[in-house]
């Protein structure tokens, strides 16, 4: 039974760069530790990503671009030809499917473990994540990650230029660089994870310049056109502290100039709300499209609604394209059921993340499948 919505927004046509976008309802990263433990992806995943092609747009999971990198056990990386071939498979799924994928990169900085990478993890300063870190044998402390020299700060820039050429072999359209959620890229922006005192540490001015700098670096790679940047203001995951409200403005209002001097062809801003004046000056000074992810009670029930209206209302506030991570997850064919008025499938949070298998990743119902089922 289904109840036939008024027209919304969310189900037009759009641009996206050169890319033409059937709707604006985008499937944002969602970390789910399904690749094998060499970070290439496995073909449940081409499965998983082909029955949401659905959406205007698919941003495939934080992705490693090198080894120390890494965040969590089987996540993927795309910093070897077998991480391209992997990925190769899902975008030809996806494509056959109609959809289309940029790859998040993704580097956990001290967001990592050396039960996890082999690698002892770096960060802009040696502050270790005040909370506990889920490995291979479980979760554990976290520990002191080593600071990053001039030198280890210029081969990261040249790992992520190196991971977005590899992701545009593998048939992605593009890269989206990950600077939020307390990784790497956050944790120079944020006061309490950055205690450096040269150029890449201190003033709003220099802890900019390191995201300024892999930007750059990946715009310079594969062209301004492929490159999204993902931000999230004021969030405190991964014991990240970017200091005050007024702290946070005035990163941001440093930050979101500079990247847009480069053109990138998105910015996706996380937990975003339109009444909110920093999110509306970012509306404002963005030049190109936005994309915004709805504040929906993090680890929360997920509304009725999967957020669709959450989402009309940023539509309105100004964002071009809506992402919805849980509703997704839940439900393959989501674009379809929030066209119509259907119900949504309910998330199974005992398969969150760590399962590893098919069970919360790959069975969920579809519309056409219930149908079919009813029929027999």
């Amino acid at each position: 039974m289904t109840n036939a919505p008024a027209s919304s927004r969310l189900f037009e046509s759009t641009a996206l760069g050169s890319l033409t976008l059937p709707n604006r309802l985008v499937m944002p990263p969602l970390t789910r530790n399904r690749a094998g433990a060499d970070g290439v992806p496995r073909p449940l995943m081409a499965t998983h990503y082909a029955q949401r092609a659905g959406a205007g747009l698919i941003i495939a999971e934080g992705t490693t671009p090198n080894a120390v990198g890494q965040t969590y056990p089987n996540i993927p990386a795309m910093h070897s030809d077998a991480h391209v071939t992997g990925w190769r498979a899902v975008t030809d799924a996806v494509r056959a499917g109609g959809g289309r994928m940029f790859l998040q990169l993704q580097h956990g900085g001290r967001v990592g473990h050396p039960d996890t990478s082999g690698h002892l993890p770096v960060a802009p300063s040696p502050i270790a994540l005040p909370e506990t870190i889920h490995t291979p044998s479980g979760r554990q402390e976290a520990v002191v990650p080593r600071a990053m020299t001039a030198d280890d700060i210029r081969q990261t820039v040249a790992d992520f230029a190196a991971a977005a050429r590899r992701a545009v072999d593998a048939g992605f359209e593009g890269v989206e660089v990950h600077a939020a959620n307390g990784h790497l890229l956050h944790q120079f922006l944020a006061k309490n994870t950055n205690r450096r005192t040269d150029a890449y540490g201190g003033s709003v001015a220099h802890r900019v310049r390191f995201v300024v700098e892999v930007v750059r670096a990946v715009a310079d790679a594969i062209g301004a056109d492929r490159v999204g940047v993902r931000v999230s203001p004021g969030v405190t995951v991964n014991g990240i502290d970017e200091g005050t409200a007024e702290d946070t403005a005035e990163l941001y209002h440093a930050l979101v100039p500079a990247l847009a001097a480069l053109d990138p062809v998105y910015l996706h801003v996380i937990f975003a709300d339109p009444g909110q004046p920093l999110f509306r000056w970012i509306r404002a000074a963005w030049p190109h499209t936005l994309i915004a992810n709805p504040v929906l009670g993090f680890g929360g029930p997920l509304p009725a609604d999967g957020g669709k209206a959450a989402g009309e209302r940023l539509l309105d506030a100004g964002a071009d394209l809506i992402s919805l991570g849980r509703a997704f997850l839940a439900n393959p064919d989501l674009v379809e059921r929030l066209r119509v008025g259907a119900p949504l499938n309910p998330l199974r949070e005992a398969n969150w993340m760590y399962s590893g298998d098919e069970a919360g990743y790959n069975d969920y119902p579809t519309l056409a499948g219930t149908a079919a089922l009813a029929a027999v």
